[in-house]
């Protein structure tokens, strides 16, 4: 099993946009064909939502991979 840490920028995020962003999934058509097709788990559940928000400490597995969501820090120290 592999697993890979996932940042993102803005909460929530849509499960689908995470597939084709981390290009799981090479278009949003086929994120979305995966996810209602029973091919996607989000924290041990199957889910068939598309547009399941997913939020900082939520986990993603997709056949053998495992991906851990986190919050992208801000460095910049703007507010």
């Amino acid at each position: 099993m592999t697993k890979q840490i996932v940042r993102i920028n803005k909460v929530p995020v849509e499960l689908y946009k995470i597939l084709k962003f981390e290009n799981i999934a090479s278009s949003g058509g086929e994120a979305k064909f995966m996810i209602t097709g029973g091919g996607v788990e989000v924290n041990g559940r199957i889910e068939t939502q598309k547009r399941k928000k997913i939020y900082p400490g939520d986990t993603i597995k997709i056949d053998d991979l495992v991906l851990d969501i986190q919050l992208l820090q801000d460095l910049s120290g703007s507010q």
